[in-house]
This record gives C-alpha cells, structure tokens and sequence, in this order.
C-alpha cells in the first residue's frame, strides 16, 4: 500500500479552498451566517420548532426539533432557485470540459466543480450557505495511509486508491484546463486548484447531495440530477427516518420546490432523521465519512472462484467437488447465471438482505448435485432461492451450507486480527480515522460471522429433517 501513502500526502497538502481532513465539526468560517435566517429570507420556510444543533461529540450539527411536531407536518420548504445544482444550462465552458472528464460513477465531482466555483466567487448567492459546510471530511480519501491498510478489506481499499489516482489525475487534467484561461475567464477566480480542494468538494457533494428531479429533457420530461440542499442536508441518516423529502411543482412559479415532511410524529429533543439510501458500509464509509453499526444491508463481496470453492468443500467434507472442472451441463448454468463464459460477473456476496446472493446459493446447488435430470426440474430463481427449502435435496442443501459456512471461515481467515483484538484497540482510545477503519472491519467480520450463524441454523434444520426420515 506504499502508493496510498504518497496519495494521502498530496491529498491533505493545504491549499486556498480546502482544508486536511480531521476530526473536527468545524465550518469553513468560524462564525458562518445563520442558515435558517437566510433559507427563510430566500423565499424559503422553515418550521418555527425547528434549530440546528450539535447532536453528541461525533455525530455534528444537525436539526433538531424545539416541541413536538405532528406526523404530516411540513418541516423544510426550499424554492427552485436554493439547491446547488450543476446543469446543462450552466454557462462556463471550462467546467463543461472539465465535467465531461469525470467518470459517472464519481458524479459527485462534476457538482463539486460547480461547488468549489461558488466557494471561490466573491459575493457567491450561495455563499451563506457554504460557509456554513464542514472544513473537513472524514471519508477514507483523506484517511494517512496507515488507517486506509487498517480498513483491511480488498473491494474498499481498491475503491479508495481508485478515488485517490482519479484525483491526482484530474488536477493535472485541471490544470491543463486553467493555463490557457484568461483571469476574467478563471472559473475559480484564479485560485490553484489541486487534489485536496478536489477531494474536499467531492466528499461535500458525495456526503450532502440528493438527486432529485431537476430540468427537463428535449421530451419534456424531469430528469434525476444531484442537487444541495442547504439546511435539509443537516438532517442525519436512519433506516428508520422521521421524515422523508417531497419534490412539488409550485403552483405560482411552476417550478420545482423541495420539501421535508414529517413522516411520524416528531418528539422534542429529537434530531430529523432522513433515509439516505438502503447502503452497505462501504458506501457509507466512501460518500459520508462514517459507518452504521448492525447495517442490514451491509455484506462482503467474494469472487467466485473453482479452487477456492474446492477448498472451502473439502474443508467441509463435502466429497469429490468439481467447482474447478464442472460438467457441460453445470458449465452451461453457471453461464446462465453469468458464473461462467466470455465476460462473467464473478463478483458475489454474502450478508445483506439475501444472507447469501441467490447466483451463489444456485451454482453450489448446481455444481454439487450429479443428477442433471433433477437439476432441470427447477428454474434458476427457484435454485437461487434460500426460502425454498432443499430444491435438490436435504443432503444436496447441506453440503452447499457447509460448503458456505467454510468459505466464511476462509475469509474471516483473510483479515489479520480478530474482533476481540480490535474491541482492545478501540478501548485503548482509538480516535478519528483509525476508530473508523477498527470500526469499520469489525462490522464487516459481524457480516461473517452472522451469515455463518444462519447457514448453521439451517444446516441443524436439515440434519435433524434427514435424521427423522431415515428413522422413519
């Protein structure tokens, strides 16, 4: 990981428009405007029981509701023209070139483009609203390369030194752009941009933006685009939210407006709470600095691999697995279930809402059954199901159970320390990055270990099934 490290060092380098990542709560300028004051003055409404507030020691500010509010209750009005918004109608042929640049899958940095443009412009609209952001970010970009090792898990390092090289990358291809710029040109009013700045406006649009419906197409018709939503972005994440975002066409201005509305009735004391998404801890962790503890849809992802597979059965004792050497009719399933042929997915996973994702669950059923006749009885969607019960058999279901609980064993094997090691480290007074990277690894090993308790439960189930019928 020596290439993480040289990337980590450019990237906390201090520049004009950004600031090194820390685990400070601070905002951009010591004593921002007041939000609310200027989203209301703006046209905007806010509810009288509504104030922003710090919600414990790592959590920020938030909003937080003064007195009771009733379920149904309009909380937040934004008008049309409040969202930062990054548009076709934009008229700055220097972001335009650079925005075609950026992959889709990093749309955050085209809307951080038009952010650290607002941010260097002097008497910007917006700027109330973004000195009010957050100096710094704790996503893993901005993490030493130290803590980035300790996240201990492939798919999530490759994805952060993925981001790292794109933004060195394009603050060479930034500059290309700027040097040739006339200064009445300068979209950013003539500051360097470098790969800090690039990274402080990614992680801001990555951890804040909503895509919501915003201008029209050539049919007519609204297209979904990434927005900022100044003070609805203070609200915090939750599977379980109080309130939820409404997009309404104003019957005035025609135009869209965004609002939060109460979904359940709101206590006092008690922070607005968004769905951000039915994420993993991996989007969490890289778009919005922090990771949920117990996440339902968190999972790991494995490869589909013949002789890993081989071995996690042996391991089991599972007799004569052919994962490496299938047969033509188990070879042409697995192409079915893209498992196998020219251009295969062989990215699977195990925890989340499945437990264990249906193309794994049907090729282990496929490739340890021998009887091909049995096997063509049933469609993939029923092979690829853990709720129908032993499609090809009891003893077929248990040996890819255990055939499964033995690959958890193999990748519990892949991370250097075990849970109980890094609960010490934590108790020690880990802080900042490396309690998220502790943090992080031991909810991704919970994910493990808690596939594993289910597939042992089932595999008891089964045992005991096949125990009575053959008594029987």
């Amino acid at each position: 990981m020596a290439t993480s490290k040289t990337v980590m060092c450019s990237l906390t380098h201090l520049r004009p428009l950004t600031c090194a990542a820390s685990a400070s709560a601070s905002r951009i300028v010591p004593y921002p405007p007041d939000l609310i004051k200027w989203v209301t003055r703006e046209g905007g409404f806010v509810h009288r029981a509504l104030d922003i507030a710090q919600l414990g020691s790592s959590n920020g500010l938030g909003l937080v509701a003064k007195e009771p509010i009733p379920r149904g209750t309009d909380l937040i009005v934004l008008p049309h023209h409040l969202p930062l918004r990054f548009t076709t109608l934009e008229h700055d042929p220097v972001l335009h070139h650079l925005a075609r640049q950026i992959p889709e899958e990093l749309w955050a940095m085209k809307l951080g483009l038009k952010l650290l443009q607002e941010r260097a412009k002097v008497g910007s609209f917006w700027w109330p609203y973004i000195s009010n952001l957050p100096e710094t970010y704790t996503v893993p970009i901005f993490f030493p390369g130290e803590d980035i090792k300790n996240l201990h898990y492939a798919p999530l390092l490759h994805q952060v030194n993925k981001r790292c090289r794109f933004l060195l990358d394009f603050e060479q291809e930034v500059k290309r752009a700027l040097a040739s710029v006339k200064p009445d040109s300068h979209p950013f009013g003539g500051q360097e941009v470098d790969a800090s700045s690039l990274g402080w406006a990614m992680s801001a649009v990555s951890s804040r933006a909503f895509r919501l419906y915003g201008e029209k197409d050539q049919n007519g018709d609204r297209i979904h685009i990434p927005m900022m939503l100044p003070l609805i972005d203070m609200c915090n994440h939750s599977f379980n939210p109080n309130a939820r975002i409404v997009q309404e066409e104003d019957t005035d201005t025609m135009k869209m407006q965004v609002k939060v509305v109460a979904e359940t009735a709101i206590k006092e004391d008690d922070p607005l709470l968004l769905c951000y998404g039915c994420l993993n801890n991996d989007f969490f962790l890289l778009d919005y600095g922090f990771v949920i503890h117990s996440n339902p849809f968190d999972c790991i992802e494995l490869k589909y691999d013949g002789a890993l597979l081989d071995a996690a059965s042996t391991a089991a004792g599972v007799s004569s697995p052919n994962f490496s050497a299938p047969a033509p009719w188990q070879e042409l399933i697995l192409s079915q279930l893209n498992l196998s042929g020219e251009t295969p997915d062989l990215k699977v996973s195990l925890g989340g809402q499945e437990t264990v994702e249906g193309r794994l669950v049907a090729a282990l059923r496929v490739v340890l059954s021998s009887n091909v006749e049995t096997v063509q009885k049933y469609d993939l969607s029923t092979l690829k199901s853990l709720d129908v019960e032993a499609p090809l058999g009891v003893a077929n279901d248990i040996a890819v159970f255990r055939t499964l609980i033995a690959l958890c064993v193999i990748a519990l094997e892949h991370f250097p320390t075990k849970i109980m090691d890094d609960e010490s480290l934590l108790k020690q007074g880990a802080s900042g990055s490396t309690e998220l990277a502790i943090q992080y690894r031991i909810q991704k090993k919970c994910v493990i270990i808690d596939v594993m308790k289910n597939l042992s439960r089932r595999v008891k189930l089964l045992s005991s099934k096949e125990t009575a019928t053959a008594e029987g």
